[in-house]
């Protein structure tokens, strides 16, 4: 799922996702938050695994050498940022897998919804659909622990793929014009069935929206906020889809 990342601002990367800061000591030992944290890393963890299978698999369809090359290292850096994950739910005391296992059907019938039927449609969708869920993730880690913050901040850096999606999309665009409202259409469908399995990850699971409501102890967001957050998301895929010449 972590293919693409979002066309907003990043942070700077850290030097040790892994490291766990003395003041961090007791918001991870606290029981339901770090659940949460089991919740959310074991999410992301399933999506960079998929990121890198799907990844792979476009790149036998690739049209060029040079594509296939480019996809295969994207691929590669998705899944060193599953190892991350990993180790770190492993530092967490939790079995990856398990952590894994709650997300696998989500995320599996949002991959069958949207299958795309040839190279530009899964190069929209890795740049618009994952970007969402990005997006989302990104909103929910401000809710987060400094180190568990920096380490889903590192797996949602950019590999390459966003740029490398906007070149292609737009040189078959300008090569063949008519293929943009095909595309456009695409592109508002992926933003909607990635909204709904963003809520549903959410919805779902109730240590993970406890990350964004908080607790007696812990800030979270009210109504009126997470409808805002919806709502970055919405803007973002609009921004998305005109890097992309696509109308939204």
């Amino acid at each position: 799922m972590a293919t693409l990342r979002s066309v907003n601002d990043r942070l700077d990367p850290v030097s040790d996702p892994l490291a766990e800061p003395a003041d961090d000591t007791d918001r991870i030992a606290d029981v339901q938050y770090r659940a949460a944290v089991v919740d959310l890393l074991g999410a992301l963890a399933y999506g960079e695994l998929t990121a890198f299978e799907r990844l792979a698999d476009d790149a036998a369809f690739a049209p060029t050498i040079a594509d296939k090359a480019a996809l295969a290292a994207m691929a590669v850096a998705e899944y060193h940022h599953f190892e991350l994950l990993r180790d770190r739910l492993v530092g967490l005391g939790a079995t990856p897998e398990v952590a894994m296992e709650p997300f696998t059907e989500a995320l599996e019938s949002f991959h069958e919804r949207t299958a795309p039927g040839d190279w530009l449609e899964g190069l929209v969708k890795a740049y618009v659909g994952d970007g969402i869920a990005e997006d989302f993730y990104r909103e929910v880690s401000a809710y987060l622990d400094e180190s568990s913050r920096a380490l889903v901040l590192r797996v949602l850096e950019d590999t390459g793929h966003s740029q490398f999606a906007v070149d292609r999309v737009r040189a078959a665009i300008a090569e063949e014009p008519r293929l943009s409202g095909r595309l456009a259409l695409w592109g508002r469908r992926l933003v909607g069935e990635a909204l709904s399995q963003a809520q549903r990850v959410a919805a779902e699971r109730d240590a993970l929206s406890s990350l964004l409501v908080g607790g007696i102890d812990r800030p979270g967001a009210d109504l009126a906020e997470v409808g805002r957050m919806f709502a970055r998301l919405t803007e973002n895929h609009t921004r998305r889809m005109a890097a992309l010449g696509l109308s939204a």
